[in-house]
């Protein structure tokens, strides 16, 4: 190659100043050792959106040891440790929450605590535990317009669950509800309802015979109450739930359990016994499980005995907060003024936990459902008289602090993370309300046009359906105050149509947060015959290894001959799959005959993982026939994998200066590790300046074994990718781009190793080429171009 070319030993100090590849130590060490870790919690990672390793690692049980003397027993933090305990002492593991960022691409944010357990369930990992306990953060907006009137529904809440994964069933599952709820919390048993599938006549049996609930008090009923599925496909079953009645006096005629003002659901038991198969048929499952979700918030409003889940201890300290803000007393205001606080309460919850999971404001996915609920609880807060007490009235780092403070028994890396979520909360209730300035003057702007067309067409000045839902959706604008000040103008709004933009925007919203998808995608013959790749490209390049399956057009097929596009899937592979953030490799597949000959090769391109851990090979037959059944030779490209290992590597250090530099609360938002560049997104509210500085391990899914690479004194982290063994293998590295992508993200973009001297080869290239048209040396091309550019404008004169 022409041009620059530098020694191994050579490196290049990071733009920036950032950090010098020179000050790091020269080995970077690769060390394996076995942890227990659970495989549905990926080990932590700091600053925002990361578990600590250390809750990952080690048992929470011992979380549970604490000072109990003074502890109130209905609290809703007594609550939770009781039902951890009381499943903790029947053999269940406690687990901890996972983040409300699922490891799913199927559901956008953490809805259920059974999501941590989906690969369990579908069959595609082994349990680690035969029963299991969790008291799970959850987030669901679908029905976020009933948040406040209702007395149960929140975006915020916790899930506490017990599960089975093929050990026990129905008959332990009810009979332990049964128990925690009339002995370990002491409901009247005659308080209780029980509702079963109305074909379930087992459930029935044993909630009656055994467990001596009157016949009178179960409640059969249909498919749409008491039939969980996951999907179109996949594991499902009938269920069982708990019901507690607030008028038992109102006897047991024509009773129904849908009925708010009477009943709350609060304990949910589902039996996931059979898989729906494509023609709707079902077939009973080898492995049968337990899934069971009991409402934190709603036991407490029982136990605790008030009116709705808001005023219990777990959200009316945050109402209290926001009350005092405004100068209001809770107790004394009206229905309207109530509402409006405990929705501002409500969504102070979920904001503060979705920013310290690191999801922050932005106008796409997660970010925009942090967005939305933060412009909901200002504009409301607003309409409430809410104000920080500051120059610029911004209250909601105010309440958040509340919130912060109740946080530790939920989520303990809530406290540690509060500045930069505070930070967050600033910066983006200041940018809305500019927003809402402008949606004043859009308004005003649509009111205007509305009479003037009005009075064209001498009709009555309306705005329509779609203009208020802007007005709403976009502005944060409460229809209320749409109404109120359009009415002052004489313009009145067509409400009809609003409504069928809102009924629009809540079945997107259904389809996108509230489906738990467990069925498999290309059928279950796959599913049921391929096992998981044993991966070998840690040690190696290149290995033997045999054709379990291929697939043509996404069908299994017996073989693929040649100038076909084709999947194929191995029983072990040196190939790594693409997988957090680094792209899968590439090279060849080679049959051979008699040890010599060539009879087939296969290039490959990409590599993904699917159903877990198998490998899908994704490449061209370039010459021969590939059969099911064959041995092949397969090899990396080993100076493409050269490239990705110097990218990864040198993705860590990066992220290693930014947190040294900018600060431990920045976090990664995703990256890119690929033969010509890597690419890493942050947390970070403004563009680096020149002494500003760099520093990520996102979407990775961790084993058993634990995989850690450390450069020693400078970082250490948990990761499934590969890497150089020493820096000096990088050679060189230059971020060649800083910007910012969305709202409190920045981009970096550089290049490292090969990819560098390419990079400066290419510039040299162009600044010799400009040397030559200029007539000038190096260094006198800046100047010569500005004079250039100011004979231009001088000529325009």
């Amino acid at each position: 190659m022409g041009g620059l070319k530098l020694p191994p030993q050579t490196l290049h100090a990071l733009p920036f100043q950032l950090v010098l590849l020179q000050e790091m130590l020269p080995y970077i060490h690769l060390v394996y050792f076995r942890v227990d870790i659970s495989f549905w919690e990926g080990p932590g990672k700091s600053g925002f959106g990361a578990r600590s390793t250390k809750a990952s690692v080690q048992p929470v049980t011992e979380e549970l040891v604490e000072d109990k003397t003074t502890e109130n027993p209905v609290s809703g933090d007594a609550i939770r440790r009781r039902f951890l305990e009381f499943y903790a002492s029947r053999s269940h593991k406690v687990l901890p929450s996972a983040s409300l960022v699922p490891d799913d691409p199927t559901v956008l944010l953490t809805i259920a605590g059974m999501l941590q357990f989906k690969p369990i369930f579908l069959g595609k990992a082994p349990r680690q535990v035969p029963r299991a306990t969790t008291a799970q953060k959850c987030i669901r907006t679908n029905d976020v317009e009933n948040v406040g009137r209702t007395t149960r529904h929140h975006t915020f809440f916790e899930m506490l669950g017990n599960f089975s994964f093929g050990d026990y069933f129905k008959k332990e599952a009810i009979k332990w509800a049964w128990e925690l709820s009339t002995k370990e919390f002491g409901l009247p048993a005659d308080r209780l309802w029980v509702s079963v599938y109305e074909d379930d006549d087992e459930a029935f049996e044993i909630w009656h015979d055994e467990v001596g609930v009157p016949a009178e008090h179960i409640k059969r009923m249909g498919e749409e109450d008491n039939f969980w599925t996951s999907g179109a496909t996949g594991p499902c079953g009938p269920c069982s739930e708990l019901y507690y009645d607030f008028h038992p006096e109102r006897g047991y005629k024509n009773t129904d359990l849908g009925d708010d003002s009477r009943f709350i659901e609060f304990y949910n038991l589902v039996f996931m016994q059979y898989n729906k198969m494509d023609d709707g048929s079902l077939e009973p499952l080898k492995q049968k499980n337990i899934d069971t979700g009991l409402g934190l918030e709603r036991l407490a409003r029982i136990l605790q005995k008030v009116p709705n889940n808001y005023e219990t201890d777990l959200i009316y300290p945050i109402i209290e907060k926001a009350a005092e803000l405004a100068n209001i007393s809770y107790a004394l205001a009206d229905d309207r003024t109530k509402m409006n606080l405990k929705i501002v309460g409500d969504h102070l919850r979920a904001i503060v936990y979705l920013i310290s999971d690191g999801v922050l404001p932005s106008n796409i996915g997660r970010g925009y459902v942090v967005r939305r609920l933060i412009r909901r609880a200002v504009r409301i807060g607003r309409l409430l008289g809410v104000s920080g007490g500051g120059e610029d009235g911004v209250f909601l780092p105010a309440i958040a602090e509340k919130v912060i403070e109740m946080s530790p028994h939920i989520d303990p890396d809530v406290k540690a993370r509060g500045h930069g979520i505070l930070d967050e909360l600033q910066r983006e209730e200041l940018r809305f309300v500019q927003t809402l300035e402008r949606g004043e003057k859009l308004l005003d702007q649509m009111l205007a046009e509305a009479l003037l067309n009005a009075q064209k067409s001498e009709t009555l000045p309306c705005l329509s359906g779609k203009e208020v839902f802007l007005l709403y959706d976009t502005f944060g604008f409460p229809v209320e105050i749409t109404t109120e000040v359009a009415g002052e103008r004489g313009v009145k709004i067509d409400m009809d149509g609003f409504e069928v933009e809102m009924e629009n925007q809540r079945r997107q919203s259904q389809a996108a947060h509230n489906i738990v998808k467990l069925a498999v995608e290309n059928g279950g013959d796959l599913a049921e015959n391929v096992h998981d790749t044993e991966f070998l490209g840690y040690d190696t390049l290149s290995a033997r290894a045999v054709v379990e399956s291929l697939l043509l057009n996404g069908k299994s097929v017996i073989q693929v001959s040649e100038g076909s596009e084709v999947e194929v899937l191995l029983n072990k592979t040196p190939f790594y799959a693409e997988s957090g953030g680094q792209i899968g490799d590439h090279g060849f597949l080679y049959v051979t005959q008699d040890q010599s000959k060539q009879t087939a090769v296969v290039e490959i391109k990409d590599v993904q993982k699917s159903l877990g851990s198998v490998f899908v090979h994704k490449g061209t037959i370039r010459e021969g026939v590939l059969e099911v059944g064959r041995e092949v030779e397969a090899a990396v490209d080993a100076k493409l994998r050269q490239r990705a290992k110097v990218h990864h590597t040198a993705t860590h250090l990066l992220q290693s200066a930014l947190k040294k530099v900018i600060g431990q609360e920045t976090s990664q938002a995703g990256s890119l590790v690929a033969f010509d560049r890597l690419r890493f997104d942050f947390n970070f509210h403004r563009p680096l300046l020149d002494e500003s500085g760099a520093i990520a391990m996102f979407g990775e899914k961790y084993g058993e074994q634990v995989r850690v690479v450390e450069v020693p004194g400078v970082s250490m982290e948990l990761c499934g990718g590969t890497h150089v063994s020493n820096t000096s293998e990088i050679r060189a590295f230059k971020i060649i781009s800083e910007q910012g992508i969305a709202s409190g993200i920045r981009r970096i973009e550089a290049v490292a190793g090969e990819a560098f001297i390419e990079y400066i080869n290419a510039r040299d290239s162009q600044m010799k080429l400009l040397c030559s048209t200029l007539k000038v040396k190096a260094e006198e091309v800046t100047a010569r171009v500005d004079n250039l550019f100011r004979g231009a404008k001088d000529g325009k004169k």
